[in-house]
Formats: C-alpha cells, structure tokens, sequence
C-alpha cells in the first residue's frame, strides 16, 4: 500500500497539538520558511514552510520544537541566515546550527515512513561533505533516541507514527499526541 502525504494532514497533526496548547499554527508559504510569532494582526504564531514541500513543513517544525520560549517570541527565532553562496566557515557554522533540526526532521521522516535527505543548502563555490554532515545528523538522531526528544517534537514524532504508520486517524493520532504533551507538563 502507497501512502499518501498530504500536507492537510501534516497541517491537521500540527494545529490539532499545538494550536490551542502553544498558539501555534503550521502554515503553508511561499518560497521561504519563516517562523512569525504572534502580534496585533494575528493572535496565534505561525509556523511557515515553503513552497508546498512535506519535507519543509517537517524541517520547519523541527526548528519549532528546538526552540524555546524566549526564541519563540522573536521573528525566525532571532536566528540569522545566509543564503547559497556562504564560504567554507559560514557553511561550517550553518551545518553546526542545522545538525539538531535535521536529526529531529530524520526522526520526524521515519515517523511518517519517509525517506530523508540531509539539506547542507548551499549551491556556491565550496565543496560541501554531504556524507560528513549526514553522519552527524544521524549521530545526532540516534542521541535523541538515547536520551529522549523535546516533548513537543516526541508528541509530534508520535501522533506522525500513530496516523502513517499505526492507520490510526487524525483525531486518534492528536489524542495520541495530547497524551504525551499533558503526561510530560505533569512531571
């Protein structure tokens, strides 16, 4: 059986965990991410992948789920960015700062029965070690299986699993996910 990712659906298990406990929405974009927190216009943060990619929309919230309450109320979580074309230092600090998103988005893939692919963004001049970047993405992935993932990226990871690959629905898959959060903000 093929499955199908819809980004309904993606949207449905963000905003079904994370709206009314965070104020948080996932939010489909243009052709850049950006993370927009809530003002006067709109009551709710937003979460904003680009151009219609699954795979955004999983990185984007990977970049959530790191982010901490102080990042949350900053524009893009007060992170800088560089577009293609960094040298070779500038790529080396933009792979260190992608290493833990990319690991939580790896998780987030395999969650959904998904094939990931590392993102080492960067089409400039440099010669770029893929295979080096994976290896720490996945080094990092399997210490977040050691020792535990953020509580809000296990409540996603977990209602991902419960809807892609459990064949539970959505609102099971967000009950799934709910438990988690509610059982993690008691301890």
């Amino acid at each position: 059986m093929t499955t199908t990712y819809r980004l309904d659906d993606v949207i449905a298990l963000f905003d079904g965990l994370f709206a009314d406990t965070f104020s948080t929405r996932l939010v489909l974009g243009g052709d850049e991410p950006l993370y927009v927190p809530a003002d006067e216009a709109c009551p709710c943060h937003r979460v904003v992948f680009a151009r219609g990619y699954f795979s955004s929309a999983l990185h984007e919230i990977s970049h959530w789920c790191i982010a901490g309450a102080r990042r949350r109320k900053l524009e893009d979580y007060g992170y800088w960015y560089l577009p293609d074309g960094r040298n070779a230092e500038q790529q080396a600090a933009f792979e260190t700062a992608e290493v833990a998103p990319q690991a939580l988005e790896m998780l987030f893939s395999r969650a959904c029965g998904r094939v990931f692919h590392v993102s080492v963004d960067n089409l400039g001049d440099i010669e770029v070690d893929r295979k080096a970047f994976r290896n720490r993405v996945e080094a990092r992935a399997q210490r977040y299986e050691r020792e535990g993932l953020p509580r809000r990226a296990e409540a996603f990871r977990t209602a991902l699993s419960a809807y892609y690959r459990q064949g539970a629905g959505l609102p099971q898959a967000i009950d799934v996910g709910v438990r988690i959060l509610t059982e993690r903000m008691m301890c």
